[in-house]
């Protein structure tokens, strides 16, 4: 007679992955803290911006499909500025009424401006100065679902 404890347990290996997988949160400009640190500096007039990152249900608690989300990640056109270089709106013949934007503000650039560099949970982008095309209070105002 064997007993339980000398038993193999079943394991799902599906229902395993589901248990240990941890739902990752996007990033964000509050989650991303930790690692700011970590992310380069932007050299001369270059901005160091954190795209905004679409939620992924609807106020009305529908999910919205992952290809739909990486599509608005990809076309995203809005972002969070997590650090500015030292030279940043310094040109005063460039931008004679002063920077367009400070660090800690979302700005509103152009769909594929600056230089895209992957990090662990998404993307930042690096911008040079004057491709800012504006600020905006909030990124989901200016969000749309195609």
């Amino acid at each position: 007679m064997t007993s339980e404890n000398n038993l193999p347990k079943h394991k799902n290996a599906l229902e395993e992955k589901y248990q240990t997988l941890k739902e990752k949160e996007p990033l964000n400009p509050e989650n991303i803290k930790e690692q700011k640190s970590l992310l380069p500096d932007p050299s001369g007039w270059r901005l160091l911006v954190l795209p905004f990152t679409p939620k992924e249900k609807t106020k009305g608690g529908i999910l919205i499909a992952q290809e739909s989300l990486d599509k608005l990640r990809i076309a995203t056109n809005c972002g969070y500025v997590l650090k500015m270089g030292p030279l940043a709106y310094h040109d005063k013949e460039k931008f004679p009424t002063g920077p367009w934007c400070k660090q800690g503000q979302w700005v509103i650039f152009a769909r594929y401006a600056g230089s895209r560099l992957p990090i662990e949970g998404g993307e930042v982008r690096i911008l040079n100065d004057d491709e800012v095309l504006g600020t905006i209070e909030n990124p989901e105002n200016v969000l749309h679902h195609n």
